[in-house]
């Protein structure tokens, strides 16, 4: 899933994502749409801070990762916007995002879901949740 209200941003991470052999649920620009798209089934959500609704991205990412389980990766141009991190988020990326780094993130999140003892890519900021 992608939280991003930036729609040429959003398109591009999809079609990363697709070359990567992920499947994405589709694109959300607000907590609105964040949270109709937003199921069990989702594995993990990129989500940006700043979105059309306003500086949302942290709520949505909370509610996310604590009500749906679902792995949270927040890909960002203001990291310090979220001090100290989120809870029940994994951790942050700023933007902008090499496409191989973000195949390196999505590797590690999947790992962690699946149990594995592994370490975080370089560029990514861990939450100490």
């Amino acid at each position: 899933m992608i939280v991003e209200d930036e729609f040429l941003i959003a398109m591009e991470m999809e079609e990363v994502l697709h070359d990567l052999g992920y499947r994405s649920v589709g694109i959300a620009d607000d907590v609105e749409s964040a949270l109709e798209k937003a199921t069990s089934s989702v594995d993990v959500a990129l989500v940006d801070v700043n979105l059309a609704d306003g500086a949302t991205g942290p709520r949505i990412g909370e509610h996310l990762a604590k009500n749906l389980g679902i792995e949270v990766i927040f890909v960002t141009a203001n990291p310090t916007q979220l001090d100290e991190g989120v809870e029940g988020a994994i951790g942050a990326l700023e933007k902008p995002v090499d496409l191989a780094v973000l195949g390196e993130v999505l590797d590690y999140v999947i790992a962690v879901r699946q149990g594995a003892d592994v370490q975080p890519p370089a560029r990514l900021r861990t939450f100490g949740n």
